[in-house]
């Protein structure tokens, strides 16, 4: 079971590292490297709460783990560290950062869901992403041109 265990967290830092490429890329707030980490982090959190605590006994025969506890914290820790990539600019009256935090709300789901073993929901969901990204340059970009005639 632990090279399954591996496994999950591999494919999670892969995948969250793809959107942290696309991420560095466009040299955002978050990279690579917070991608990786936040993708393999929450894999871990999840193996740790479905499969950690499986030796310790319970009291009775109806008493049973909650394993989505620790993914309700996961999603709250980084909403966290999102919140700490918006940052909001009163000359310029803008907002920026929105899209790196939804990013790494989004790449902690995909860690979590290979935590749990679910790759294709997982690898579909990060292409889904990065399809999204690069849809939404290419029509900035179209509409730039648009602009400029």
């Amino acid at each position: 079971m632990e090279y399954e265990f591996i496994l999950r967290i591999f494919v999670a830092a892969l995948l969250g590292g793809l959107i942290g490429l696309e991420r560095e890329y466009r040299a955002k707030e978050a990279g690579f490297r917070t991608h990786f980490l936040v993708a393999m982090g929450s894999a871990l959190f999840m193996i740790v709460s479905a499969y950690g605590f499986s030796d310790i006994q319970m009291n009775d025969a109806t008493s049973r783990w909650d394993v989505s506890r620790i993914a309700a914290q996961v999603v709250s820790g980084i909403g966290f560290i999102g919140a700490g990539t918006i940052i909001f600019r009163k000359q310029e009256n803008m907002v920026s950062g929105l899209t790196t935090a939804a990013g790494l709300w989004v790449v902690a789901a995909i860690g979590l869901a290979c935590g749990v073993g679910m790759y294709v929901l997982a690898t579909a969901c990060t292409f889904l992403v990065l399809a999204g990204l690069e849809a939404f340059n290419f029509f900035l970009r179209k509409l730039d041109k648009h602009r400029k005639e």
